[in-house]
């Protein structure tokens, strides 16, 4: 729906076990900017999508607020139509046994595989080998998920969140494990859907996964937005060396962002390199 948000946070504190997380985050995401949230392990990453998710809920303020397209209250099912979530937590969970085909149909009940009580439609599975069809995993579909390669797996799984033509999709660390052949197959499928109009938030630690596609950038870290802008504004030497706390250079080609040690960081490297004598 044009004009409306994926997400709204206002003033959200969040605490995980003795540690607080989050205090008085806020942040929105329109539907239709595709958005990239970076950061370190530990700034928070992985708690802002079990929020999501809903496997946690953040501290109960009546100044705070959680919406998820407009709505704080969702049944799991319906808010899958809506919203797609492609995690490493779901990759780790889900069974092994599982045929490719049937991750791919759970999208529709949102279940780690397929029941044989669940009443599957022809619709279903039509539109689900359509989906395979699209990621190149058709022909692959009839064999076990803990056969699969890692690419192989995040595939799946991806086609899991897009049976149900979502409006958006965040996708955790989409490309971490993969190959360099896997890695660019799988940001090509990304880059193909967001310019089909499909919203991303892409939640990562890794530059080179936010392509031209991205309007929006946030820089994430110890619970707090240290920067919100466009990736020129964002994806900076400096912004991304005081993000990771290590001296970096950020270097473009292409529309593509890639980033190595800044100088003296190098050179302190070459010098532990060298034998005593």
């Amino acid at each position: 729906m044009s004009g409306q948000n994926i997400l709204d946070i206002r003033n959200l504190s969040v605490v995980r076990g003795n540690k607080k997380i989050f205090s008085g985050l806020s942040l929105s995401v329109p539907v239709g900017c595709n958005t990239a949230i970076l950061g370190p392990n530990g700034a928070g990453k992985s708690t802002l999508l079990k929020l999501l998710t809903r496997e946690i809920y953040p501290v109960a303020s009546p100044s705070s607020e959680l919406k998820i397209f407009g709505e704080s209250l969702w049944n799991v099912r319906d808010l899958r139509s809506r919203l797609g979530i492609v995690s490493n937590d779901l990759q780790k969970n889900f069974p092994e046994d599982a045929l490719g085909r049937d991750v791919v149909l759970s999208g529709f009940f949102s279940t780690f595989g397929v029941w044989k009580d669940l009443e599957i439609t022809r619709e279903q599975r039509r539109v689900a080998r359509g989906v395979m069809r699209l990621l190149g995993t058709e022909k692959i579909a009839h064999r076990p998920f803990g056969t699969y390669s890692t690419g192989e797996q995040r595939r799946f799984l991806l086609g899991r969140a897009l049976v149900n033509a979502p409006e958006a999709l965040v996708l955790d660390e989409p490309t971490s494990g993969l190959d360099l052949k896997s890695c660019f197959l799988y940001i090509g499928k990304m880059r193909e859907l967001m310019r089909a109009g499909t919203t991303v938030v892409l939640v990562t630690h890794n530059p080179g996964e936010i392509t031209p596609e991205f309007s929006r950038v946030l820089l994430l870290k110890n619970g707090k937005i240290e920067a919100d802008g466009t990736r020129e504004e964002t994806l900076t030497s400096e912004r991304l060396s005081s993000l990771f706390e290590i001296p970096l250079s950020v270097v473009g080609r292409d529309g593509f962002y890639s980033v190595v040690p800044a100088k003296d960081e190098i050179s302190v490297c070459k010098g532990a390199r060298k034998p005593a004598k």
